[in-house]
């Protein structure tokens, strides 16, 4: 395992053979909050116990065509694994009950297509406190160690977590970039990242 622990630091993926095949990043967090079994101001945001937040996670793309976009359970955009974007949404967890956590797959027999990916989360329902959320994002793929980056840097209030940057090194393989930076939303981590893509509310 390899972690990524301070703000810029990177990893290439190691490329094997003809690349580097399928690359998965699942987004996990702790589903018992330490705060909600104290019975404080804290446990009333988390339902007293119960989660009540909706953690997703999900990514902006932009292809090496100049296409860009997003995938992500809001707004149903859960991408395509073997068509463009070549990155998809496997399922919404809405509770964090599930063990398997949300996981984006990246096609990476598709590299010449890919330019860069923003792997981001976002708190879509209850109380902005990633101090309590214990998110940590692993990323996996077949030829080398796990890649682990832990939201353990928090700003409380802001929905927006932009927890790496993939980008594509000469059509060969990845890098993989710690960022861990926080935004009010969509609009304004864009922003911050040079999309330029045009945001309106959505709804899942």
């Amino acid at each position: 395992m390899i972690e990524l622990k301070k703000k810029g630091e990177s990893i290439n993926l190691s490329k094997k053979g003809s690349g580097i095949g399928e690359v998965l990043v699942n987004l996990n967090w702790n589903q018992n909050p330490k705060t909600a079994k104290s019975g404080g101001f804290l446990s009333s945001l988390f339902g007293g116990g119960q989660k009540n937040f909706d953690l997703d996670l999900g990514c902006l793309y932009e292809l090496n065509s100049g296409e860009k976009g997003c995938v992500q359970a809001l707004g149903n955009a859960f991408g395509s694994l073997n068509n463009m974007p070549y990155i998809q949404l496997d399922h919404d967890d809405r509770t964090g009950a599930s063990t398997g956590g949300e996981n984006l797959r990246i096609n990476g027999t598709r590299i010449a297509d890919i330019k860069r990916v923003l792997v981001y989360a976002f708190i879509y329902e209850g109380a902005a406190n990633w101090s309590e959320v214990d998110g940590v994002v692993r990323l996996t793929y077949a030829h080398g160690e796990e890649i682990v980056v832990k939201l353990d840097e928090h700003r409380n209030g802001q929905i927006m977590c932009a927890i790496a940057m993939i980008e594509n090194i000469q059509n060969e393989t990845f890098s993989v970039k710690r960022l861990v930076e926080y935004f009010p939303g969509h609009k304004q981590m864009d922003r911050a990242y040079n999309w330029g893509m045009n945001w309106v509310a959505g709804s899942k």
